[in-house]
Order: C-alpha cells, then structure tokens, then sequence
C-alpha cells in the first residue's frame, strides 16, 4: 500500500515559517465544503457542518485506501473562511452575523475531472 503525506508535499501551504512572511503560490486544489451563518461558538449548524466534513473525509481516506487506488494519506486539517454582509458589523463580540464556509482539502488522487 502507498502511503501519501500530503501535509508534507503542501509543507509550504500548510506549516509556513514563523520568522519570515513570504508569498506562496497556491495551486488549484478539491474541497468538501460546507457553507452556513452563525457565531461558531453557539451555532448547532456550524458544529454539524465540521462533524460532517470530517466524516465525509474520512470516508473518502478509507475508500481511497481499502479499494482498488490502495493509498493511505492522512485526512487534511480543517479550513475556514469567515466574513459578514456588512464586513463593517464583522465583529469578534458579536459573531451571531458571521457568514462561514468550513472546507477540508481532498486529494487529487481521488478526484475525477
């Protein structure tokens, strides 16, 4: 079986120096992605959306490894962008505006064009 750290691959993406800011390019990449509204402290939808994205993950890494590509990789951390409508009300007192999309990267390898 072949065993695939993409982590370590994206290494540059994913653990960025902690001396220096630097430019990155980002390449094209698959995401499970779950989009919702709500202060993710409280919000029963936020928490359902980051269970799902990881069930659903881990479910494609299990099928990915026991079926016929046989590779193992570690599912990817989770992911999020956050804004409001009104990004002048986007405030870390008041997140019961807050708009989210929760997102996990998937493989290429797993993917079909």
């Amino acid at each position: 079986m072949q065993k695939i750290d993409i982590k370590q691959e994206l290494k540059h993406l994913y653990q960025p120096s902690a001396k220096e800011v630097v430019q990155v390019v980002v390449p094209q990449m698959n995401y499970l992605m779950i989009d919702g509204t709500g202060d993710p402290n409280t919000s029963t939808a936020y928490q359902t959306a980051v269970e799902v994205l990881f069930a659903v993950s881990y479910s494609i890494k299990f099928t990915a490894k026991k079926g016929p590509l046989a590779i193992d990789y570690g599912v990817m951390p989770l992911e999020g962008l956050w804004w409001a409508e009104d990004m002048s009300r986007f405030s870390m007192d008041d997140r019961s505006d807050w708009k989210w999309t929760m997102m996990i990267m998937q493989p290429d390898f797993i993917t079909h064009d």
